[in-house]
C-alpha cells in the first residue's frame, strides 16, 4: 500500500515509517519538524518521500494524500500540561489539524484513516479503560483526541474505514526529543541528573513500546472494519516503580526530586487491550524491563542526544 504517515519524522513516526517500509510498503511523510526530530532518512533519496508542510495547511495536506491507500494521522501536539498552559495551539494542531487531514483524504478517495488517539478521552474513568465506557476527558489534550474519534467514526460515510488507536504511554527508541516520562528518565540518569516525580509517585500508567505499536498501526491499515481501540500492556506500573525499573536498566542509584502534581493528570491508568487482541489479532511482545533496556542502549549510542 501507498501509506501517508503524518508526523512521520517524530518519535512514534520515525519507528513507524522504518517498520512500514521493512513491511513493502510506499511511504510518504508529512511533518513541520516542529518537535526537533529529523531523522537520519528525512530528504535522503533511499527513504521515504518527504513533504515539509503543516497539518493545519489545506494545500499541503492535499498534496501529501494524494495516490495514498491509507492515512496514518499522527501529527499533533502531545502531553496533557503542554494542552492546559496553550489550549488555543492544542486545538489548531488537534482538531484543525485532523479535520484537515481527514478532508484532504476524504476528497483524494483514500480508502483508510488510522488516527493516533489516547487513554487520555477516559481521564476521568476508573481503569481498565475499555473501548465501551463513556468518554470523560479532563484536559484540553483528552478533548481534542476525542474530537478526532468522533470525525474518524464518522469517516464511514464518505466510504472510507476509520480506526481510532488509543495509545498508552509509549516509549522507546528515537525519543531524544520526547518530555514523556520514560524519555526524560532515561537522559537525565545517562547525565547523571535527578529525575523529577510529580506528586507521590503512586499515580500509574501503562507503558508500551514503540515497535508494539508499529506493529499495531500495520494490522490497523489492513483493517477491513472501522473501531476504536486500546494499545497499551495491560500492566499496572506506578512512577515510583517505574524509577527501580529505569534503575535496574541503568545499573545505578537514581536521584529523585519531587514536585506538586499537575493539574489535568490522571490517578490511574492501564488498559485492556481484549478487544485488540481479538479484532486486530495484536498483543504487545515487549515487557518494560526489555524496553527500558532497549532504549537506553539507543540513547546511549546515538551521538549528539541532548541529555
Amino acid at each position: 500500500m501507498r501509506v501517508l504517515v503524518t508526523g512521520g519524522a517524530g518519535f512514534v513516526g520515525s519507528n513507524l515509517v522504518t517498520h512500514l517500509q521493512d513491511q513493502g510498503h510506499d511511504v510518504v511523510v508529512l511533518d513541520d519538524l516542529s518537535a526537533g526530530a529529523r531523522p537520519a532518512w528525512w530528504k535522503r533519496r533511499a527513504g521515504p518521500r518527504c513533504i515539509e508542510g503543516n497539518v493545519e495547511d489545506e494545500r499541503a495536506a492535499r498534496s501529501a494524500v494524494k495516490g495514498a491507500d491509507a492515512v496514518v494521522h499522527l501529527a499533533a501536539r502531545p502531553g496533557v500540561a503542554d494542552s492546559v498552559a496553550r489550549p488555543g495551539l492544542d486545538f489548531r494542531a488537534n482538531v484543525l489539524g485532523t479535520f484537515t487531514v481527514l478532508d484532504a483524504a476524504r476528497r483524494a478517495g483514500v480508502s483508510r484513516f488510522v488516527l493516533a488517539s489516547s487513554g487520555a478521552v477516559l481521564a476521568g474513568a476508573t481503569p481498565p479503560l475499555r473501548e465501551d465506557m463513556a468518554p470523560a476527558p479532563r484536559s484540553p489534550y483528552g478533548a481534542s483526541k476525542l474530537y478526532g474519534e468522533g470525525i474518524v467514526a464518522a469517516s464511514g460515510v464518505f466510504g472510507m474505514t476509520g480506526l481510532s488507536l488509543r495509545f498508552a504511554n509509549v516509549y522507546g527508541p528515537n525519543c531524544a526529543h520526547k518530555k514523556s516520562a520514560i524519555a526524560l528518565f532515561l537522559r537525565r540518569v545517562l547525565a547523571g541528573q535527578p529525575i523529577t516525580v510529580y506528586g507521590t509517585g503512586r499515580q500509574t500508567r501503562d507503558f508500551l513500546y514503540v515497535d508494539d505499536v508499529a506493529r499495531a498501526i500495520d494490522r490497523a491499515i489492513a483493517a477491513r472494519s472501522p473501531g476504536v481501540y486500546h494499545l497499551g500492556t495491560g500492566v499496572e506500573t506506578s512512577v515510583n516503580e517505574l524509577v527501580r525499573a529505569v534503575e535496574r536498566a541503568a545499573g545505578t542509584k537514581v536521584a529523585v526530586r519531587r514536585e506538586a502534581a499537575r493539574a489535568g493528570d490522571a490517578a490511574r491508568s492501564f488498559v485492556d487491550l481484549s478487544a485488540a487482541r481479538r479484532r486486530l489479532r495484536w498483543e504487545p511482545r515487549v515487557s518494560l524491563d526489555d524496553g527500558l533496556g532497549r532504549t537506553l542502549e539507543w540513547l546511549r549510542s546515538s551521538p549528539g542526544v541532548a541529555r
